[in-house]
């Protein structure tokens, strides 16, 4: 695992996305019920970020053709036909909160 630091948690408010880059790779980060998650920023049905979306309940809404993934396995709940989401694993240290996008 390489490990990158990418935020400090009280910088990723509660129920609001966050867009992060590691290197080319997109990525928002969400705090829901107090637990810092990772996926994929770009959605897989059409070029939207989701960081830019609407988080309801565990889920992330996709700004554009409102498909619905569940933060925490990336998967697809509803909306247009896509892959489900890439998801990052996240450790915080002191603080820092770090994604492994390798």
């Amino acid at each position: 695992m390489a490990w990158h630091k990418v935020a400090r948690e009280d910088q990723i408010e509660t129920d609001i996305p966050s867009a992060v880059a590691v290197g080319e790779t997109l990525i928002a980060l969400y705090k829901v019920n107090g637990q810092v998650y990772g996926t994929s920023n770009v959605c897989t049905h059409q070029f939207a970020l989701l960081s830019d979306g609407y988080i309801d309940n565990d889920c992330i809404e996709c700004p554009l053709h409102q498909a619905l993934f569940h933060i925490p396995t990336g998967e697809r709940q509803s909306g247009p036909t896509c892959d489900d989401l890439k998801i990052y694993p996240i450790k915080i240290e002191d603080g820092d909160v770090f994604v492994d996008c390798d």
